[in-house]
């Protein structure tokens, strides 16, 4: 294709253009679905963007809360723009780079609801004065701060800027988007979902939701999009379509259901994996005392109860039906492959310092055998001092 354009006579840096556009447009069809086919991309805007699903929930938050503008604070592509001004909202899409803002206009061309402004949040802030009167009446601030340093250094294996973790150096930092919410303005912020439950403000809801198991983000809600009596929220939503699951607490992080953990002696019955969204949020006991299941260990997100749970339930976890328990170590473990002509692993772990893939290789054959392959599944964890590892099998 490269060089067929290049023979007809179209310059090479256009040439190079359209085919980083047309790879970038296939592979953002995970997130945007159709209207990837018209939407322009940057690297590492496709990868930091909201996948549509997604924003459309963020976007029906502002629409059940009543308000009737949302300005988006960090727009990027215009993701969360897009979702909001699907749903008849009036958008004003702010965005810091000056490439992105000139992609997200494209973007967001076809929804006469939605305008895009080049500059930063800090400026917008200031030209509004939202950080003395607060936004005005019917109005929404959704904020994505960038979360990677566009100037550090990059090694040779690194395809983008390097990731920040110190929320002060996000733009907007933390402290910005605190000291906008403490106006009462209705807020949502997008972050990363590993940050530190220390850090998240006391007086907001936080969110992290996951999709078809993938984690994706944790959103701060404030003010009059937060939900009465929720503190944390873990959310399941399947790109098929079907209803999300959801699984709140009112109680703050640390201070919520407390079991007594059961050790060896209940790794038994069904194995309960939470989600992701459900172990970040700190659910993990309130979903198995929901399920009428035992902790195996307190500080180890794995669970166990007597039968397997139907839906909905079943999809705030994965199950897996315990066949045998025995302690592990490498020698243990290639004695049991070796025995139960075992020719494919899968290997799960949680609270030990293995690495599956190094494991895999050092207990199975080092050469394959005719016939049939025999697969199996064993899951290695930490009940108190004592490694084990359990011979599962999916549900």
């Amino acid at each position: 294709m490269n060089l067929r354009l290049r023979e007809a006579g179209h310059p090479p840096d256009r040439v190079a253009a359209a085919l980083t556009q047309s790879r970038l447009r296939a592979a953002a069809r995970k997130k945007f679905g159709e209207f990837a086919g018209r939407m322009l991309f940057t690297h590492e805007g496709l990868q930091q963007s909201t996948r549509l699903p997604v924003a459309a929930r963020h976007a029906q938050r502002f629409r059940t809360a009543g308000l009737d503008r949302v300005i988006d604070l960090g727009c990027g592509l215009g993701g969360d723009a897009m979702a909001a001004a699907s749903l008849g909202l009036a958008v004003t899409a702010v965005e810091a780079d000056e490439r992105i803002a000139a992609a997200a206009t494209m973007n967001l061309h076809p929804f006469p609801e939605a305008a895009v402004q080049h500059g930063t949040a800090e400026d917008f802030a200031v030209t509004f004065d939202l950080l003395g009167t607060g936004a005005p009446p019917g109005w929404g601030l959704w904020l994505d701060p960038a979360r990677r340093d566009p100037h550090a250094a990059q090694d040779s294996a690194s395809t983008g800027p390097s990731r920040l973790w110190d929320p002060e150096s996000f733009s907007p930092p933390l402290s910005f988007v605190t000291a906008l919410a403490s106006t009462g303005t209705p807020m949502g912020v997008k972050l990363g979902p590993g940050l530190p439950h220390e850090l998240i403000p006391a007086d907001c809801e936080a969110e992290w939701v996951s999709v078809d198991g993938d984690l994706v983000e944790v959103v701060l809600w404030f003010n009059a999009l937060a939900r009465p009596g929720v503190r944390r929220a873990a959310t399941l939503l399947p790109s098929d379509g079907a209803t999300p699951v959801e699984l709140i607490s009112e109680t703050d992080f640390g201070s919520g259901a407390q079991l007594e953990p059961e050790g060896r002696a209940g790794l038994s019955g069904v194995l309960h994996e939470p989600n992701p969204a459900v172990i970040r949020s700190g659910l993990v006991a309130e979903l198995a005392d929901s399920l009428d299941a035992h902790l195996l260990d307190e500080h180890i997100a794995y669970f166990c109860a007597d039968e397997p749970v139907g839906d909905p339930a079943y999809r705030l976890s994965r199950q897996f039906r315990v066949l045998e328990v025995r302690p592990y170590n490498v020698k243990s473990l290639k004695a049991w492959v070796a025995d139960s002509g075992v020719t494919s692993l899968e290997i799960k772990k949680r609270g030990v310092d293995v690495v599956p893939e190094q494991l895999r290789q050092q207990v199975l054959p080092k050469k394959r055998t005719k016939g049939p392959r025999h697969r199996a599944t064993v899951v290695i964890t930490r009940l108190g001092e004592e490694r084990v590892f359990a011979v599962v099998e999916p549900l």
